[in-house]
């Protein structure tokens, strides 16, 4: 059995966006095929190999991201205590060492992107993620680096996506 996985509302339906685009590069693919068919010798006929290939990878990605799909658990918004950190909160923290302020928004871990734009997009099994989930405005999180070094984040805030 699949994995169950957690997803925000607009994690779930990103998942599902990629689906559609998916079914239709399936779609624009069985077309290049066809065209690439009426070139000839198929033994030969590099465009109608690299269609075939394709149509593979597409046929793999679709597999997938049903998988992904049927198996997801979409956060129900109502049974969420939101003065605690959670999947879909976002959450300003302050480092003690530094003073610096970051915002991170806890997501499941297939939506993560902390290079996106707006704030951090880290999972909430991520080290930073995982030291803050359950946890209310006040706390202060003590994560131990690589090179033994403590980072102290302390909560500042606690909103909702």
């Amino acid at each position: 059995m699949a994995e169950r996985r957690t997803y925000t509302r607009a994690g779930y339906q990103a998942l599902l966006d990629q689906l559609a685009k998916a079914n239709e590069q399936k779609e624009l693919n069985k077309k290049e095929i066809s065209t690439a068919r009426g070139y000839g010798d198929l033994s030969e006929n590099s465009e109608y190999t690299e269609a075939k290939n394709f149509q593979e990878q597409i046929d793999a990605r679709i597999a997938e991201l049903e998988a992904m799909v049927k198996n997801a658990v979409v956060l129900d918004e109502s049974e969420i205590d939101h003065s605690k950190v959670n999947v879909g909160s976002l959450v300003v923290v302050k480092n003690e060492a530094t003073g610096a302020e970051t915002q991170y928004q806890i997501v499941g871990t297939f939506e993560a992107d902390p290079f996106a734009p707006g704030p951090k997009r880290i999972s909430d099994v991520s080290p930073i993620g995982a030291a803050l989930m359950g946890h209310e405005v006040g706390y202060t999180a003590v994560l131990v680096r690589p090179d033994k070094s403590q980072l102290r984040l302390t909560i500042l805030s606690i909103t909702r996506a």
